[in-house]
Parts: C-alpha cells; sequence; structure tokens
C-alpha cells in the first residue's frame, strides 16, 4: 500500500487558480490508477480526475477544460492544475491510488473558492 499526502488547498476567488499536489511514498510499483476527488459538506465523494499507468486521463463533466491531471514520475508525485475556479468546486480534495484491488487514499486538502 501507498501513502499519498497532498497539498496546495487553500482559499482562491471565483476564476482563481490552485494547484493541488499529492506526493507517493512506498510501494509505489504496480499503481494502476491515480486520481483525485472531492467531497463538499453534505455531499457524496466524487471522481474529479484520473491518470491511469499509460498516462491516459478522464475528468468528471463539470471540471472538463477548466481542471488538468499530471504527473511527474520521477518525483513520485500527481498533479491537479485547477483554473478558472467556480464556488461549486469548493470542497476537500483527496488525493487516490489503486493497485490492483487496493485503494490507498489521502488526507485530504481543503479548496475554499470564495470572494
Amino acid at each position: 500500500q501507498v501513502q499519498l499526502v497532498e497539498s496546495g488547498g487553500g482559499l482562491v476567488q471565483p476564476g482563481g487558480s490552485l494547484r493541488l499536489s499529492c506526493a507517493v511514498s512506498g510501494s509505489i510499483f504496480s499503481i494502476n490508477v491515480m486520481g483525485w476527488y472531492r467531497q463538499a459538506p453534505g455531499n457524496e465523494r466524487e471522481v474529479v480526475a484520473r491518470i491511469l499507468s499509460d498516462g491516459s486521463t478522464y475528468y468528471a463533466g463539470s471540471v472538463k477544460g477548466r481542471f488538468t491531471i499530471s504527473r511527474d514520475i520521477a518525483k513520485n508525485t500527481i498533479y491537479l492544475q485547477m483554473n478558472s475556479l467556480k464556488p461549486e468546486d469548493a470542497a476537500v480534495y483527496y488525493c487516490y491510488a489503486l493497485q490492483g484491488r487496493t485503494d490507498s487514499w489521502g488526507q485530504g486538502t481543503q479548496v475554499t473558492v470564495s470572494s
């Protein structure tokens, strides 16, 4: 199982940008999927973006064109660049990794979008 540590959350005005980072440590081999989920108060956790081991990506419709997931294999880190942020993007953002059938989650980082 891997350990995931997110950073980069904070307060941003509508229309602003943030970049989240997720540092991966532990047994990083055989990670099939990594991604970002988010959960706002009163809502279920939802997928934001995923990146597969072959580099292919998936985005939720609500963030497509505004968010970009990427990875730096040398640094064992994935990123989520969030542009044109909206108040409805506010949530706790969680990093996620799937190895075989094993899920790993980070502790979450708060993103607040408010003027």
